[in-house]
């Protein structure tokens, strides 16, 4: 049996109806009028009748129920019309909103594929590659450089450069040597590891952000809505009013014009139609919210939590100052690049791209290289040998840098990574190197704040130094820094329990607990990860943070007008009661201040379209 999508039934119903409709102005209630709106009545009140007797099933008299015995009550009397625009409108902002609300649940699936496949570990002497389920507690695990982390536990030998990006969302890869501590689902760049395995299998890390966001995500499923609460007990209310005007009148006619009169066309719609508004507004500004509960629940968010990588920041290394002291900056800058044209390192990369970025020309390989793990390098350009790297590099070498022990003290406090280059005789510069605060975020802390939000954080796994520069620079309320995933989940509870509804802005994988377990979770599109876009309530489809700014205003806008909206089709409707109670509002009258209610609850939610982004 052929069965229709929610598109083809909108479509289908929709044209009969308009069909219908300039036949009823043109020709009046003929026979093929009649038959014409029976059909988009068939059509766009087939699924709403299955819904109410499903409901039924289980002693639920909800907004379907209430739909379907006001359609049949208007058929009964003879209302052809009634019943087809009611049963239209009714299933077209069904179908609307229910295209926001249909997302992709791969979310897990997802997270599964950046799970490690194989684990190598050392026993009685032989590497053994084997399923990360089949570690133990207590094995040695060898990762090799590109090769992912598939425990959790210490470093027992080696060191290597690890990038923490799944589990801290940090962009600059830690490095790690003996007795540091790892985490699965990390991959090591450069060096290698052997890892004494501490937690295995469904208790890593790795497997715990799995675990949150599944959960997370059930707990939202079952969420209901206030207006099908209030429908349980106003439909039977009708119901039996409508009953016992027919046991005291015995007209027949009159409780079923009440029964009519009464099924709330303008309060079905009112809220759909502004949802459908402020959603279509948000999408075409590169705002995605994912249903209408989502979008009331944006207006009321107190306070608002960004990870820091990314969100607030561009999310990788740049150079944000050069000091040369022999020099020009560029020419140091040049020398430095040449001596990292062979690094791997996040750090290096910086510098290289920052040295192409203000000279063009190719820069000449350094004649002989050295990398010094956990340290720096040493390379030889034009016969003399130059040292990059950190204090260690210099005290190694024995070099005195104590008079720039001040000016490296205050990059780092800064939250800057300062990076020494100079020669066994004298320091030639240092070069500061940080994840660059994206330029439109202090203005959106200002916004936000003045749109009422009573506390903007930040929470970052990054260390308390870096992460207090940057809520300095923008203004913060306050930051909480060196969090894994589930620390994040732990904060957003406690912030939620202390100021009311919380939202949590991220873009990375280790954001997807924290943005599923949030009042409201939005996560940023452009540079975002797919997990995170899943899972989040709000997704920003741009890198564009301040769209944030624009979505809390169109939310609140929205929000205001589903109010006005239910308030005046409450008004409306108790008006006619009282009208046919007293007999003084008759049928065409009735159907008249009905069918303008629902036209005037349709145009208020359309001034949603015109909203626009204001500045503050």
């Amino acid at each position: 049996m052929f069965k229709m999508s929610k598109k083809q039934l909108v479509w289908s119903s929709g044209i009969l109806a308009v069909i219908s409709f300039v036949l009823h102005r043109t020709i009046g209630y003929e026979l093929v009028t009649i038959l014409v709106m029976l059909a988009a009545t068939a059509i766009a009140g087939a699924p709403i009748f299955r819904r109410a007797l499903g409901a039924l099933r289980y002693r639920i008299v909800g907004i379907d129920a209430l739909v379907s015995v006001a359609v049949t009550g208007a058929l009964i009397i003879g209302e052809y019309w009634e019943a087809t625009a009611v049963t239209f409108l009714f299933i077209l902002g069904d179908y609307l909103e229910s295209r926001t609300i249909e997302k992709t649940r791969s979310s897990i699936r997802a997270l599964m594929d950046l799970a490690p496949d194989t684990a190598r570990v050392r026993r009685h002497g032989e590497e053994l590659v084997i399923s990360p389920e089949e570690v133990t507690q207590g094995d040695l695990v060898i990762v090799k450089p590109g090769e992912k982390i598939s425990i959790d536990g210490h470093v027992e030998e080696g060191s290597a450069y690890v990038n923490q990006a799944a589990i801290t969302g940090e962009s600059i890869p830690i490095h790690r040597t003996v007795e540091e501590e790892v985490f699965s689902g990390t991959i090591i760049e450069s060096g290698y590891l052997v890892i004494r395995a501490e937690k295995v299998g469904d208790d890593t890390t790795f497997a715990r952000i799995l675990h949150m966001v599944e959960e997370a995500q059930d707990k939202k499923a079952k969420t209901q809505k206030t207006l099908e609460t209030f429908s349980r007990w106003y439909t039977p209310g009708i119901i039996l009013l409508s009953a016992l005007l027919y046991l005291i009148t015995r007209d027949i006619r009159l409780a079923l014009t009440l029964l009519v009169i009464s099924c709330p066309g303008a309060l079905v719609i009112s809220t759909p139609v502004s949802i459908v508004a402020g959603i279509g507004n948000g999408a075409r500004h590169g705002v995605l919210v994912k249903g209408g509960d989502i979008m009331e629940k944006l207006g009321n968010v107190k306070v608002v939590a960004f990870d820091k990588t990314g969100t607030l920041t561009e999310g990788k290394p740049g150079v944000t100052r050069v000091s040369a002291y022999t020099m020009e900056e560029d020419e140091l800058l040049r020398l430095a690049a040449i001596g990292e044209s062979y690094s791997e390192h996040p750090l290096g990369k910086a510098i290289i791209s920052e040295a192409q970025l203000r000279n063009e020309e190719a820069l000449p390989p350094p004649e002989e290289a050295n990398m010094i793990i956990g340290q720096g390098l040493a390379f030889t350009f034009e016969g003399q040998q130059y040292l990059i790297g950190n204090r260690k590099l210099f005290d190694s070498e024995g070099i005195d840098i104590s008079t720039h022990e001040q000016e490296l003290r205050e990059e780092e406090e800064k939250g800057q990574t300062a990076v020494i280059v100079g020669t066994q005789e004298e320091i030639l510069g240092i070069i500061s190197i940080a994840d660059k605060i994206r330029e439109d975020a202090k203005s959106l802390v200002t916004e936000l704040k003045a749109q009422g939000i009573k506390k903007v954080v930040m929470l970052t796994g990054d260390n308390h130094r870096a992460a207090q520069a940057v809520s300095d620079q923008l203004g913060l309320d306050g930051h909480y820094s060196e969090l894994l995933p589930e620390q994040k989940v732990e904060a957003l509870a406690e912030l939620s329990e202390e100021y009311g509804r919380v939202a949590m802005v991220g873009d990375g994988v280790n954001d997807a607990p924290a943005l599923a377990s949030a009042d409201l979770g939005i996560a940023i599109g452009g540079a975002g990860t797919d997990v995170a876009m899943e899972t989040a309530d709000v997704v920003l489809m741009s890198a564009d943070i301040s769209k944030l700014s624009y979505a809390m205003g169109l939310s609140r806008a929205t929000s205001n007008n589903i109010r006005q909206n239910i308030i005046f089709a409450l008004v409306v409707v108790a008006i006619l009661l009282v009208g046919v109670v007293f007999k003084t509002v008759n049928m065409s009258l009735g159907m008249l201040v009905h069918e303008g209610s629902v036209l005037l609850v349709i145009l208020n939610a359309m001034r949603l379209l015109r909203y626009r982004e204001r500045h503050i």
